[in-house]
């Protein structure tokens, strides 16, 4: 707890305000948590989970400081333009959406969608035409506190279909995402993830598909009542802060885990704060 949070409940107190329970965020730490995920990824964008905290204080402040922003729903979405993010900051990620939202968001300015289904595919193709699209594939979570391997996702081989019927419906297949679980502590959980990835980026170069984007999810670990490590070595490469976030990157991969990771240009998404 801040010096400055416990001045506000002091003062709480005394005034005799403090009759109910109450949620209190210290922007500063807001802040310094952004600055230091984006120094430890510098050749990424980082988008916040609006789910997160949506407060409009939070989303305002991140939005100044560059941020972009991944939504789970049409009113996130508006949330987020609201706060200041130009429609070219914001990703609709969330793999099920109903054909009118994904429409919606169009209108908006939204043209970065999630999916992990041919059907999903032919609902982004109708409503929002020439969009770019990313598949998210499963991944096993092992290691996380809070797996999310039965929630989102298809299987590798599956997304190299998917993507090729988003280019062949006229989107763009722009990338690939996944998800490590939450409060992931082991390291190695994003280099297997990569790998994976990785495979599909060759697998859609074969077909003519030219991928520019890993999307690497959340679960990088904050502390609640755990310590956590200080800081996350990811792909080999990148060294981040643990605050609960997560990254996407581009370019076509290499055949190393290493190198393809190296290669691509970063995107990162902090979850939470």
């Amino acid at each position: 707890m801040t010096e400055r949070i416990q001045e506000f409940l002091r003062n709480r107190r005394s005034e005799g305000r403090d009759v109910e329970p109450c949620l209190v965020v210290d922007l500063e730490v807001v802040r310094d948590n952004y600055q230091s995920f984006s120094r430890a990824l510098p050749d990424s964008r980082v988008f916040y989970a609006v789910k997160a905290n949506p407060a409009p204080e939070v989303l305002s402040l991140l939005a100044s400081m560059g941020s972009c922003f991944d939504c789970a729903s049409v009113a996130e979405i508006e949330m987020a333009l609201a706060a200041g993010a130009s429609p070219e900051r914001v990703s609709y990620g969330n793999t099920i959406k109903k054909e009118r939202d994904i429409a919606r968001a169009f209108v908006l300015g939204i043209r970065l969608f999630a999916a992990d289904c041919t059907a999903e595919v032919e609902k982004i193709a109708r409503a929002a035409p020439g969009a770019k699209v990313f598949c998210r594939i499963l991944y096993d979570c092992a290691g996380a506190e809070w797996p999310l391997s039965r929630k989102f996702g298809c299987d590798p081989e599956m997304a190299v279909d998917v993507l090729d019927l988003a280019k062949r419906l006229g989107l763009e297949p722009y990338g690939i995402s996944f998800h490590v679980g939450s409060q992931q502590r082991k390291v190695k959980a994003w280099d297997r993830a990569l790998a994976m990835a990785s495979t599909v980026f060759r697998d859609c170069a074969e077909r003519g598909i030219n991928l520019s984007m890993v999307n690497m999810g959340g679960g990088f670990p904050t502390k609640y009542l755990k310590d956590v490590p200080r800081s996350c070595s990811t792909g080999g490469r990148s060294s981040a802060r643990c605050a609960s976030t997560s990254a996407t990157r581009s370019r076509k991969p290499s055949s190393s885990r290493a190198a393809a990771w190296s290669a691509m240009r970063a995107s990162s998404r902090p979850k939470s704060f």
